[in-house]
């Protein structure tokens, strides 16, 4: 058995197709199945059912994989004490960032960790938090940068700021008379949220009427809070918009913010990875990075109440 091998089943489990693993993989199908084959052949089981397509583990292969992945990811967290042993900092992230903090945060912190840490690479993808969870435990991301508490098993919360969330209406909206809003204020058919999926929109929905919400005529559910905006600036209504997304908002457009009265809707920001992740060092380097570039005043969550942005 070698961790090569064991590295293509769980290419295979992932594409649940020979040839695409193979193919990620970087060797021939023939190369891969005959390796996969091998092993199965010196445990004695069938780790794969090929007589379905896609292929599917079978059920003492699904038991295989789950130490695979255990064994796949220690064999890399070697390198990673050397690294940190030798006080080099270099070395391959992967992470996953919500879209609500993608468009603010990244352009904040990525050039200037990069400059000043040439050696590490830094693969960013957009995705909402569920999918975020499920790529972490499958080794396919090394941290998340998601809105928490989760309280999800074997995954590490490690919290960076903490960021209101402000009013943002339409030209000659009623609200515009107030300089500061009630939550009980927002109605459901006023509201513009995003689209399914985004932990940003249960909370933003449980701060009205959801009843009132379904009885509405029309729905327009953006993947983005810079849709979300483009509506509100066309047509009668209100969105949430959380601090940093207010940073780039013209003069205009700033004059119709307005905070929260009271206790602020407020959201935990943080870096999470797996209990077993070995990079610390650089997960540290980071989150320090980050604490560097956003303001002062989010480093505290004594601004407002703490929501549970849950999905």
């Amino acid at each position: 058995m070698t961790i090569q091998q064991l590295e293509y089943i769980l290419a295979v489990e992932k594409f649940r197709h020979f040839g695409q693993a193979a193919e990620a993989c970087f060797v021939t199908q023939p190369t891969l199945s005959a390796q996969v084959s091998k092993l199965e052949k010196e445990l004695d089981i069938i780790i794969f059912d090929r007589s379905k397509m896609p292929v599917i583990p079978t059920e003492i292969g699904e038991i295989i994989i789950g130490q695979a992945k255990k064994v796949v990811s220690e064999s890399k967290g070697i390198f990673e004490l050397v690294y940190q042993l030798k006080g080099d900092v270099s070395g391959l992230i992967k992470m996953g960032v919500i879209p609500t903090l993608a468009p603010y945060l990244l352009p904040l912190f990525i050039q200037n960790f990069l400059q000043k840490y040439p050696k590490v690479q830094l693969q960013v993808q957009e995705m909402v938090t569920e999918d975020i969870l499920k790529k972490l435990k499958n080794d396919e991301l090394d941290i998340g940068l998601v809105v928490t508490p989760l309280q999800e098993p074997g995954i590490v919360e490690k919290p960076i700021f903490y960021e209101k969330f402000f009013a943002y209406l339409s030209k000659n909206h009623p609200l515009l008379t107030r300089k500061e809003i009630a939550v009980s204020d927002i109605m459901a058919g006023d509201l513009w949220v995003l689209q399914q999926g985004h932990c940003f929109r249960d909370q933003v929905l449980n701060l009205c009427d959801q009843d009132k919400f379904k009885r509405m005529n029309f729905h327009y559910e953006s993947g983005s809070l810079e849709g979300l905006k483009n509506m509100v600036n066309r047509y009668k209504g209100i969105t949430l918009l959380p601090e940093l997304a207010t940073d780039g908002l013209r003069e205009e457009e700033s004059g119709r913010l307005r905070p929260f009265a009271g206790d602020a809707p407020t959201r935990e920001v943080s870096l999470i990875l797996t209990r077993s992740f070995l990079k610390q060092k650089l997960v540290n380097l980071l989150f320090e990075e980050i604490q560097h570039v956003v303001p002062k005043h989010m480093l505290s969550n004594n601004n407002g109440k703490l929501v549970n942005f849950k999905l």
